[in-house]
């Protein structure tokens, strides 16, 4: 008990230094309610996210023999259509209903989610899921793009401002593992569950004041063509609500397919392909059509930043999954259970945000600010050595068969300072580069990239379990050589190289994409017409 009065009392330091630094610097004084809000929407997301592998593995389907790669696959599915449905809910939003009413059902979906994970039958816990899936879409892409309204384009506050809101992000995905999984651990996983449904609640009621408090002023309102349209008596408000619900079961079921079939793979190959049909199609318009060029390639530039985010998301999603039950199974865990270790990474960009902050803003009124392909460049070498930080642990593996804890952190600071460089400069690029009109539907495209990137994380994760053994190549044998040919003839040893081979192909394939960008940015750079 007394650990959890201490993560409270961290988290109201935090806020008031965050605030007290917002103030100071001049953001507008909507940008602390949003904050706030996501803070809490994402101390539910990621309370549930710490605890879902173990919980599946240790609990759920604990009598399966394939029981981990089962929790591999659901995770990488739920994670995947987590992040499909922002491309629905952005747009909706954008067209019809207005952030505002598009971030409070969110909000409402995701909380039922949670309290449904309460209760332990497939049911429920599939239908929590669901939900779960079907609320982000609504909530995710229009609190960031409000985000983005707060500021005028060539505000060299805009990419501070993300990187504040980005600290709330962390900051409720920082408690949520130490809260929920102690609970988890200590009392059951049902009342981790239950206590991060309490956190979404608590964020659609700060976002609810936000509103009464009308510091967003006009942003975020629903188009004024549609709040009277009516279609068979219904409003076009309460048709998309009732859309809402009817896709609830249908993404559960999707879930439940691609535990057995991978049926997802082919939903999302479809999906991808039509997104980057519509998005060619738009581009074309642009450029062809309304002879806006600067427009057109502001577009195709995001589309190839979104490209490398999936490479970033697709290793970095290791974290809810392989890296979790590593830090089960072979990690020398002290102070902290595995669910736990998923507060490292947020913690450290509690902790760096406003220095990152501070950084960009001062190396922009130097002149020194590097532009945005160089800090897709450089966040992305940072994961790979993180990544290669965990594969070094094969040099000190202990008689227990278990490697030190402090690698762990030194690991994900790595991982952590490579998502700073990357994560919120590109949602502050897309709110900037989008054309306003569907600025909210190209949120949402990027956040497909990490819909792909959840995916194909499952199947990375799944070369780390026992089973799966890959054929010898270059890539391979130069991780064997990194991690210097341990004797693979103990069992105990054999279960942490089965990780750690991985994490080192992970590390090197990483590192040579980001000479890849460095090489390319100049370009990438034309096509973002003056936008740094």
């Amino acid at each position: 008990m007394i650990q959890l009065i201490g993560y409270v009392l961290f988290t109201a330091l935090i806020l008031i230094i965050a605030k007290a630094y917002l103030d100071k610097k001049g953001h507008p004084k909507a940008l602390f309610y949003l904050f706030f809000a996501e803070m809490w929407e994402r101390f539910s997301f990621y309370g549930m996210r710490a605890l879902l592998t173990l919980y599946l593995i240790k609990d759920f389907y604990q009598d399966l023999q394939n029981n981990e790669e089962i929790a591999y696959s659901i995770y990488a599915a739920y994670g995947a259509l987590v992040y499909l449905t922002p491309l629905l809910g952005g747009y909706l939003a954008d067209k019809y209903i207005g952030y505002r009413k598009s971030i409070l059902f969110g909000g409402i979906l995701m909380a039922l989610g949670h309290f449904f994970m309460a209760f332990p039958t497939e049911f429920f816990f599939y239908g929590a899921l669901g939900l779960l899936i079907m609320g982000n879409g609504f909530f995710k892409p229009n609190i960031s793009t409000l985000v983005g309204s707060l500021y005028e384009e060539g505000d060299i506050k805009r990419d501070g401002g993300f990187t504040i809101f980005y600290m709330g992000i962390n900051l409720g995905a920082m408690i949520a593992p130490l809260f929920c999984g102690y609970l988890g651990e200590v009392y059951g996983w049902h009342y981790g569950f239950g206590a991060a449904g309490l956190g979404m609640l608590a964020g659609l009621i700060v976002f609810w004041k936000g509103i009464q408090a009308n510091v967003l002023g006009d942003k975020g309102l629903q188009p004024a063509e549609y709040i009277n349209k009516k279609v068979s008596g219904l409003s076009i408000t309460n048709i998309i609500y009732l859309l809402g619900f009817i896709l609830v079961p249908i993404f559960a079921y999707l879930i439940v397919l691609d535990k057995d079939s991978q049926v997802l793979g082919n939903v999302l190959t479809f999906v991808g392909l039509a997104v980057i049909l519509y998005v060619g199609y738009i581009i074309y318009d642009y450029k062809a059509v309304k002879k806006d060029h600067q427009s057109g390639d502001r577009l195709i530039a995001i589309m190839i930043l979104a490209v490398f985010c999936t490479i970033f998301w697709a290793c970095f999603e290791q974290a809810g999954s392989s890296i979790t039950v590593w830090a089960d199974k072979c990690v020398n865990l002290v102070g902290m259970n595995a669910s736990q270790t998923n507060a490292i990474n947020p913690a450290y960009i509690v902790l760096l945000a406003i220095p990152f902050s501070w950084i960009w803003t001062k190396l922009g009124d130097i002149k020194r600010n590097p532009n945005t392909p160089m800090k897709f460049a450089l966040g992305i070498f940072q994961l790979g050595l993180g990544f290669l930080i965990f594969a070094s642990t094969a040099h000190f593996i202990g008689d227990n068969g278990k490697v030190p804890f402090l690698f762990v952190f030194l690991g994900y600071f790595l991982i952590t300072t490579g998502e700073l460089f990357l994560s919120p400069i590109g949602l502050s690029k897309v709110t900037e580069l989008s054309p306003k009109k569907i600025a909210a539907f190209m949120m949402g495209v990027w956040f497909i990239s990490s819909t792909f990137a959840h995916y194909i994380s499952g199947q990375i994760a799944k070369l780390t379990t026992s089973g799966n053994t890959g054929e010898s190549n270059w890539l391979s044998n130069l991780t064997d050589w990194f991690m210097g040919h341990p004797d693979t003839s103990n069992e105990l040893v054999a279960q942490v190289i089965q990780y750690n081979s991985i994490y080192g192909q992970i590390g090197f394939v990483t590192i040579f994409i980001a000479i890849f960008v460095v090489l390319i940015s100049p370009y990438i750079k034309k096509l973002m017409h003056g936008i740094h």
